[in-house]
């Protein structure tokens, strides 16, 4: 299982917010790339970028600090917020991101995601993220009348490298992971699925790590990490562990 230390951008600086709340949001370090490579140093073997800006505006707005970011590190970088169309997915994918993550466009445009899977192979992954088990879309913005699992049922078959399972109430807030709901999304779809939101502990991550036969492939952790409640060398190493 691979863990996937955040770094989430708004107005150039790496921030996380509360529940996806752009006015809650907790800068931690204004460079993005000395970020990245304080991860890469400690051992991480991927980073998750989020353009936060550009997920409510739908276009790029942190890009000049995604590139900074990837020229900072050789790991591989999945980055998504903004990412709409077409020419935004093979912009990305040029400049060095090696997975391109697609929220929005999952649930407005699932022609465009099919066509982005089968021209890029194992570098388009699909953000599902739910408030009370809806999917909300626009930087959480909105929330649709979709559930998170027919979301995935309809993309099982798509062919993406990954889902991205966020429970969007328990974000930014240190409260727990939702095993349950994020185990079942990878029981349902049959795709690798990473976990997100919540993670406040060691015992979260082990409790995800259970879970791994489901089809948990990974979790995205932010605040624990920047605040020090986990050791990220720890938690890589206790991720590495053979499954039970």
């Amino acid at each position: 299982m691979i863990l996937y230390p955040a770094i989430d951008l708004k107005g150039g600086a790496c921030v996380r917010l509360r529940q996806g709340k752009m006015d809650e949001a907790t800068r931690y370090n204004a460079d993005p790339a000395a970020q990245a490579l304080l991860f890469a140093s400690a051992g991480a073997e991927w980073l998750h970028l989020v353009d936060l800006d550009g997920a409510v505006e739908g276009r790029q707005a942190n890009g000049a600090a995604v590139e900074a970011a990837l020229r900072a590190v050789t790991i591989p970088c999945q980055l998504g917020g903004g990412v709409r169309d077409e020419a935004a997915i093979e912009r990305w994918l040029e400049r060095g991101v090696a997975r391109v993550i697609l929220g929005t466009a999952a649930v407005e445009n699932e022609a465009m995601v099919r066509r982005a899977c089968r021209r890029h192979p194992g570098r388009i992954a699909v953000a599902i993220d739910a408030r009370a088990g809806l999917v909300a879309v626009k930087g959480w913005v909105e929330t649709t009348s979709i559930t998170a699992l027919d979301l995935a049922r309809r993309l099982a078959d798509a062919g993406v490298a990954a889902l991205l399972h966020t429970d969007i109430d328990r974000d930014g807030v240190l409260t727990g992971v939702n095993v349950g709901a994020t185990a079942a999304l990878a029981r349902l779809s049959g795709c690798p699925v990473i976990a997100s939101g919540g993670v406040a502990s060691l015992d979260d991550l082990r409790a995800l790590k259970a879970q791994e036969a489901s089809g948990i492939a990974g979790v995205i952790c932010g605040r624990a990490i920047y605040e020090g409640l986990i050791d990220l060398g720890e938690a890589i190493r206790l991720l590495r562990e053979p499954p039970c």
